[in-house]
């Protein structure tokens, strides 16, 4: 390759002048197949390490084409910005520059500001369109995000799907809106103040219109990923396989001004290079906000407790920004629930969540009952902010076997307990669209495949996945349509009783946490925890911040008195689960805590409670 590649796939260079550029190194003869305006083949010009290009005049922007392979097989471009008649259509020209953005003031959101809203486009609305989500957006500021964080959008089978069957990774889904879609929606969202995660799938590639073996050696049989072949990130030919997996990334920002990356079960990708692809990845994205002066989140979804991930680059770390704790959402769910299935088993126990509150992961060389091995690593360097939890998310609803939320399983004084719990730690939190209403409409597993033979494959594998998991009920179809209707949101829920209650108290919580010193000092201080195993409580303390701050939860279904070792002065209440503003029994909130002479002070806590206060400093 030259210093200075072509970019990949169809890049309109001046208005109707158009550069295309694949790599194919499996093909003797490569021809760009014009369909619109008028049909023409054109041969395509052999460059080295397996490119072809070819620059063509009179292609207006939504021109359809594809590639021709030996001069037999047409196929859509595996860079294609645009593929309007689905996955086995052809794909189409895509112009970026004829869109007006209006974000020049935006520069991005940093971690410490970041509190994401996960969000399913085709469910979000009763439209399922990147244009409906707009009117919302100012509900989303009011209610304190920072950050929508979209399941992925590029192109998939069907109209219906998670996303994670992608198989054109540059093309923006069609039925969403496609590429203009997702540019009114980035821009809106830019002027609410609000940035745009977006979520990427660069472990595997789903299994109906993936073409990319037929054009080259993207894939190896050397790793196995549950979807199947790995993709070729440190074998024979990987470097062009590295290099679409990265410039995917920088198309993202470059033409859609995406603000950071939620990066798809990363424990997937196996990379034996000096230099792991997820570094090479990271590296480079920073570079370009550097380049851009705006900021660019890298954050990997992984299980692998593995802090070389986020550990920084001059450490011998990837130099991610942050990771999922999977750890924090099992060790709480557990305790709300009960549930010891499947990967439950590993927790259960109030020292779980109380490991994860002190380090960010609860397994970090312990043995796991559910893997039968030791799981997990010391983060050591790592700051809290560096760790993004939930208690609700697309894969923990959704893997459910009904896609049941949290909101069908507890009861509303632990839907607030579980709230606080995420919004007062130290950690990033994630909401999952909906929960802060308490939305009840499941999130199952859905799919619009074609293939007859994939279809049945689907069902089968989804009922082999539960084996371990709710093994007395039966999955919904995932290519049904009534699967896929009945996870729309109903967002008019929110102004109804107990929905409004919630929506108000994961707001109240917010503005705290805007607030309060433990979540605006840089850098983010760890904090004290203690364990009560008899109470069943958790207390939670932070003490070299001003004000000083506790956080106190109980997990018992009885009230209990703690005893809390604050600092001297007085500590006034800033939340309170369990007060009747909220829907609890207590009727006014406590009066402040006066603790003197070191003693600290005995509260009684509510069952299935969460309480903060913050020490008042005088001057």
């Amino acid at each position: 390759m030259s210093a200075q590649p072509l970019e990949l796939g169809a890049i309109v260079l001046a208005p109707g002048h158009v550069q295309f550029t694949v790599w194919a190194p499996n093909a003797t003869d490569v021809a760009l197949h014009l369909l619109t305006p008028q049909e023409r083949l054109i041969p395509m010009q052999q460059e080295r390490d397996g490119y072809w290009t070819v620059a063509v005049d009179n292609v207006p922007a939504g021109s359809r084409y594809w590639y021709r392979l030996d001069r037999e097989q047409d196929l859509p471009d595996p860079a294609s910005r645009w593929q309007p008649d689905g996955v086995h259509g052809p794909s189409a020209v895509a112009d970026p520059t004829r869109f007006a953005w209006h974000d020049d003031h935006w520069r991005g959101i940093r971690l410490s500001e970041l509190i994401c809203y996960e969000l399913h486009v085709g469910t979000f609305t009763p439209e399922g369109t990147f244009t409906a989500i707009i009117p919302i957006l100012p509900t989303l500021v009011d209610l304190g995000i920072t950050a929508i964080e979209l399941m992925p959008v590029a192109e998939f089978p069907g109209e219906r799907n998670w996303g994670y069957d992608g198989v054109l990774p540059f093309a923006v889904h069609h039925a969403y809106g496609g590429p203009d879609g997702l540019r009114y929606l980035v821009d809106a969202c830019h002027q609410h103040g609000l940035g745009v995660i977006l979520d990427v799938v660069y472990n595997h590639v789903g299994p109906e219109g993936n073409v990319l073996n037929q054009y080259g050696p993207y894939f190896t049989e050397r790793y196995r990923t549950p979807w199947g072949p790995a993709l070729n990130t440190d074998g024979p030919d990987s470097e062009p396989v590295r290099r679409f997996l990265i410039e995917n990334a920088l198309h993202w920002v470059r033409e859609y001004h995406i603000d950071g990356f939620r990066l798809d079960a990363v424990h997937a990708i196996v990379d034996q290079l000096p230099t792991h692809i997820l570094e090479e990845l990271a590296q480079t994205l920073h570079a370009e906000g550097l380049r851009l002066n705006r900021h660019i989140l890298v954050i990997a979804e992984s299980d692998a407790n593995d802090p070389r991930i986020i550990t920084p680059r001059p450490l011998g770390g990837y130099g991610l920004d942050a990771v999922w704790s999977d750890d924090f959402h099992h060790a709480l769910h557990t305790l709300l629930t009960g549930e010891q299935h499947g990967y439950y088993a590993d927790y259960g126990s109030l020292e779980h969540l109380a490991r994860v509150f002190r380090r960010g992961f609860c397994y970090t060389g312990q043995r796991s009952v559910f893997r039968r091995r030791r799981h997990g690593r010391a983060a050591l360097v790592a700051q809290p902010e560096q760790f993004v939890v939930c208690i609700q998310n697309h894969d923990q609803v959704g893997n459910r076997a009904r896609g049941d939320r949290l909101s069908t399983l507890v009861d509303f004084e632990r839907l607030k307990l579980a709230a606080a719990t995420v919004l007062l730690s130290p950690f990033t939190p994630l909401l999952f669209m909906g929960e802060e209403y308490a939305e009840t409409a499941p999130f199952p597993y859905f799919v619009s495949h074609t293939d007859p033979e994939l279809i049945t494959a689907v069902r089968e594998g989804r009922k082999r996945e539960f084996a371990a998991f709710h093994a007395e009920q039966e999955p919904p179809d995932p290519q049904a349509v009534e699967t896929f209707l009945q996870a729309k949101l109903r967002h008019q829920l929110r102004d109804e009783g107990q929905h409004r209650t919630l929506w108000r108290f994961y707001q109240h919580l917010l503005t705290v946490r805007r607030q309060a010193a433990p979540y605006q000092t840089t850098p983010r201080p760890w904090p004290i925890v203690e364990m009560d195993r008899a109470a069943h409580t958790l207390v939670v303390r932070w003490e070299d911040v001003t004000p000083a701050a506790c956080l106190a939860l109980c997990f018992a279904d009885q009230p209990q008195t703690v005893h809390l070792n604050l600092p001297d002065g007085l500590w006034h209440i800033r939340v309170d689960s369990a007060a009747e503003t909220w829907g609890g029994n207590r009727s006014a909130d406590p009066s402040p805590l006066r603790v003197t002479g070191g003693a600290g002070a005995s509260v009684l806590l509510p069952p299935w409670s969460a309480t903060f206060w913050e020490r008042e400093d005088v001057p």
